[in-house]
């Protein structure tokens, strides 16, 4: 947040090196101690070798302004300002989902992650996790397995890859996908690191799935993160007396998630269009029975895309009424819902 400051207040990078002291003392955050740092830093020998690094691994950099960085981490206040990339994927797809979840996974878990992303690959979805065991690196692998794009987001630097066992599966994304991070070289996978690698997991994605996780955990973290975002959430639930289950349920329990059964259920709340099922036409809608409440929602999103509010203000039902009636039209294909709960017509 400091660093995006000075560059605001002082209108570019390099304006930075040449402010006075009192001029750096005006930016919002930086105090005495820390415009004597700016002003004393010498160590240009680190940073030579950070871009020889970048330079000989073919890594992109993209920084905060630039027009390729990530748009969906752009409008959050705690975005990284330097993102590292080794890969080819494009951090700007259309479709972004994490999927997260417990280190020591279950069968139960580990199956229905891989079903997961098998059955969104007819979406055309980059799959986003943190490289880490369990759920994380079976999303990814399955994703390389089916061709996806997959990104892993890791805690440390480019020129290592934690855990070690997961190095050739990280070699295998950089042909479509890549690995992403925002620390420089020699920076160890150190337990702060990781709340803030899963900022940007939370970040970057459409959608958060979480898969098997404790009430206390890595993925409960990127999952609080996302709802601060508005992300839409979904869980997996599980045995109420399986530990590995409860943080999911809390999750569906506390509302924070929605209960997650199969990849078709992401894509109906997300509007997106099977490309292997055909849309129904205005003209069949025409033939389709609609009870009053339904009737009343398809009248008013006629008229133009309207948000939850402003359908229970203006179509005069109750909440339940309101839920049942777009569920059945969505079920029936001709109501879906978007990103922020909005609702519009197919």
């Amino acid at each position: 947040m400091l660093a995006k400051n000075l560059v605001s207040y002082r209108g570019g990078v390099d304006k930075i090196f040449n402010a006075s002291k009192q001029q750096l003392m005006k930016t919002p955050g930086i105090g005495e101690k820390t415009a004597d740092d700016i002003l004393g830093f010498k160590d240009f020998k680190r940073a030579e070798k950070e871009i020889d690094f970048i330079a000989k691994n073919k890594i992109r950099t993209i920084f905060y302004l630039d027009e390729d960085y990530p748009w969906r981490l752009k409008n959050n206040a705690d975005s990284p300002i330097l993102l590292f990339f080794k890969g080819n994927a494009n951090l700007n797809a259309e479709r972004q989902v994490a999927i997260v979840g417990t280190r020591s996974a279950t069968d139960y878990g580990k199956s229905f992650c891989e079903k997961l992303v098998e059955d969104l690959k007819k979406y055309n979805v980059t799959i986003l996790s943190g490289l880490a065991y369990g759920i994380d690196i079976y999303a990814h692998r399955t994703a390389v397995k089916n061709d996806m794009c997959t990104i892993g987001v890791v805690a440390h630097g480019l020129d290592n890859i934690y855990p070690g066992q997961h190095r050739s599966t990280a070699a295998q994304m950089t042909n479509n996908g890549g690995v992403l991070t925002e620390y420089l070289t020699n920076t160890k996978a150190d337990r702060e690191n990781f709340p803030m690698r899963n900022r940007i997991i939370a970040g970057l994605a459409d959608v958060v799935v979480v898969v098997e996780t404790p009430v206390k955990g890595g993925s409960m973290i990127t999952a609080e993160i996302a709802y601060s975002y508005n992300k839409d959430i979904f869980a997996l639930p599980g045995d109420i007396t399986n530990e590995k289950s409860r943080g999911c349920n809390f999750l569906i329990k506390t509302n924070k998630a929605v209960l997650l059964e199969s990849a078709d259920e992401i894509a109906l709340s997300m509007g997106w269009i099977d490309t292997e099922k055909k849309p129904v036409s205005s003209q069949k809608k025409l033939f389709i029975d609609f009870s009053d409440h339904e009737n009343t929602i398809v009248n008013l999103l006629a008229e133009s895309q309207l948000a939850i509010d402003e359908l229970t203000l203006q179509s005069r039902l109750s909440a339940s009424e309101l839920a049942s009636a777009l569920l059945e039209l969505e079920l029936k294909n001709v109501v879906r819902s978007l990103p922020g709960k909005v609702y519009k017509l197919n």
